[in-house]
């Protein structure tokens, strides 16, 4: 499910930048496409890292860092949802008070790479590389 969740996160970020560039780059502020830039962006970004840690469980399901790397896909995946979308939407319905999770998803983001570098850090100490 990993991997579904990466490519559809991918999927979103492409529909979404394109929407956003031939749908409401005449209709929203400057600042607001700005907004969805970033949003597309890390929505973009956030969407190889969960399709790299599903891909990784397909190759190794029983590698000794996959449930620590589950967690991660996780963070990313709520991180990206109440991030991304959380921009996506105030833009679209121009209510900006739904701006209020995007920090809250940031946060998520940041625990997931901290997760995952833990992961590697790790996985480098134990293989002496």
């Amino acid at each position: 499910m990993i991997l579904f969740f990466g490519a559809l996160l991918g999927f979103v970020s492409v529909v979404f930048g394109a929407f956003a560039a031939h749908g409401l780059n005449e209709v929203v502020s400057e600042a607001s496409l700005k907004s969805l830039a970033l949003a597309i962006n890390y929505n973009q970004i956030n969407a190889v890292i969960v399709s790299a840690i599903g891909l990784a469980k397909i190759v190794n399901p029983n590698a000794i860092y996959m449930p620590l790397l589950n967690w991660s896909a996780s963070l990313f995946i709520i991180g990206t949802g109440l991030f991304s979308f959380s921009i996506y939407l105030s833009v679209v319905f121009e209510s900006p008070g739904l701006n209020s999770l995007t920090p809250l998803g940031g946060m998520l983001i940041i625990a997931a790479w901290l997760l995952t570098a833990y992961v590697g850090f790790s996985n480098a100490k134990n293989t002496h590389e």
